[in-house]
């Protein structure tokens, strides 16, 4: 039998990916014909960022074969620091690792995280991605043509790496930790597709003086046992700490741009209607026939294959049949999104942390945790009204989210997971603990509201509450 050719693929960021034609590679690339990892070229890696960034319309496809393609370079590392140290490269682990990096997003569905919300909301076991890759991997075409290959049971190995999220040992930490193959290549990525020019990152740099070390497994070296884990020489320090701002600038950039964000709380109010009518035994007035993928979805969310049917693609083919639907809601959201009739944002964090009174013995974390405080009350009380009256449409659409720049190993809980510094032979420090910036960067917080922009009086309802809330909070 002919040895099969080695193959390459064209990327933006990366130049070359290449997969040779030893038998572990020339497997992946079969799976990446597979109809379940095809499928992700139907789901655009930044939703509806293309509202805002023109050039944001690459997919899920693209950066998981270049997640594939960092996991292999970080692979690459460890594997010449085990063999310089006379120790054994555990291949078979190394390679569920890199299988796991190329498979990680298979089980995203349509816009990604803005449909995933709604699963979360109206509990579908089927729009969590991560059970859906679990499923994906460990059955069908993937599972067929991994077991084909290694032999039964390959394929559960992989998908237990996706399944541990922390990683569990060295070559796990290189699919899932603070500084993993995903992270460098969606950063790199959607940085260059956005065209925004903050949050660069050097990864030749951090690749060239990445090592591995033994670090205790507990918070100091005090701790019972160790474990091995990627680190980062003195060289590098800067390096990473350019990398943890960065990651954490693309975030109200690009992540959370107000405008991506309406598009996709308008999505999530469109889908919620037509889930609304679908229970009253009315879908048809959403201008869906019955057949329709997202109502054959929404009809059985447990199945797998009803959620493997839906992608942006489909979505976005509906729009000519949403516009006419029976409902005017559902009219008005379907022509919002074709229109790119974005709504009216009011940044009510914005607007609290300005009118909020600081009181004279009180510090900035205070004064912060009394401003999200406030922030919570407002946004209680606009879901309470809207939730008293479930008939009419959405008047509120409300948006919240924190995220820290970094996690401290008390959050994380293993070495594995944080970014760590090679000071001197026998000196490892945490990334946080050497660079005064990240220790003492504060959680993003996030809190809007959005409004229809032919609703004469929402703004008013908003910014009275928020008067009343501000009032109570200066009192405390």
């Amino acid at each position: 039998m002919a040895k099969p050719k080695p193959q390459r693929v064209r990327d933006p960021v990366h130049n070359l990916i290449e997969f040779d034609s030893e038998q572990f590679e020339h497997t992946l690339w079969n799976v990446i014909q597979t109809s379940p990892f095809q499928r992700l070229r139907r789901i655009r890696q930044l939703g509806f960022s293309e509202f805002v960034f023109p050039g944001a319309t690459h997919t899920r496809f693209a950066h998981s074969l270049g997640v594939f393609h960092t996991a292999r370079q970080l692979m690459g590392v460890i594997e010449k620091y085990v063999k310089s140290h006379d120790q054994q490269f555990k291949s078979r682990q190394a390679e569920f690792a890199l299988a796991a990096a190329l498979l990680h997003d298979v089980g995203h569905g349509m816009f990604s995280h803005a449909f995933e919300a709604l699963g979360k909301e109206f509990g579908w076991p089927m729009a969590k991605h991560e059970e859906v890759s679990q499923r994906l991997i460990r059955e069908g075409e993937i599972a067929e043509v991994l077991d084909r290959e290694f032999g039964k049971g390959y394929a559960d190995n992989v998908a237990d790496v996706i399944a541990r999220g922390i990683p569990n040992n060295l070559y796990d930490s290189v699919v899932s930790s603070q500084f993993d193959a995903d992270r460098l290549d969606y950063m790199q990525r959607d940085r260059l597709m956005t065209g925004v020019q903050s949050s660069g990152v050097d990864p030749t740099w951090l690749l060239a003086n990445l090592e591995v070390a033994e670090v205790p497994t507990g918070a100091d070296e005090t701790g019972i046992g160790s474990v091995e884990t990627l680190v980062l020489g003195p060289k590098a320090a800067q390096a990473a700490e350019s990398y943890v701002l960065a990651l954490f600038h693309l975030y109200p950039n690009v992540y959370l741009h107000k405008t991506t964000r309406g598009a996709e709380l308008i999505f999530q109010s469109l889908i919620r209607r037509i889930v609304r009518l679908h229970g009253n035994g009315e879908g048809a007035r959403s201008g869906l026939t019955g057949t329709h993928p997202l109502l054959q979805f929404i009809a059985s969310p447990s199945d797998l294959q009803k959620a493997l049917a839906l992608d942006d693609t489909v979505f976005w083919g509906a729009l000519p049949s949403l516009l006419e639907a029976h409902d005017p809601e559902i009219q008005n959201l379907a022509k919002a999104l074709r229109e790119r009739n974005m709504c009216r944002c009011v940044d009510v964090r914005k607007v609290v942390e300005e009118s909020l009174p600081r009181n004279v013995d009180e510090n900035r974390q205070q004064h912060q945790a009394r401003t999200r405080l406030i922030c919570d009350e407002v946004a209680r009380s606009l879901k309470e009204m809207q939730a008293a009256e479930p008939d009419k449409p959405a008047r509120f659409l409300v948006d919240q989210y924190t995220r820290n720049p970094y996690k401290r190993f008390q959050d994380s809980k293993s070495p594995l997971n944080q970014i760590l510094i090679r000071l001197s032979p026998d000196k490892v420090t945490d990334m946080a603990d050497l660079s005064p910036v990240i220790a003492n960067a504060e959680p993003f917080n996030l809190c809007r509201v959005y409004v229809f922009r032919d609703d004469a009086d929402a703004v008013d309802v908003i910014q009275n509450i928020m008067r009343t809330k501000i009032k109570e909070g200066g009192k405390q």
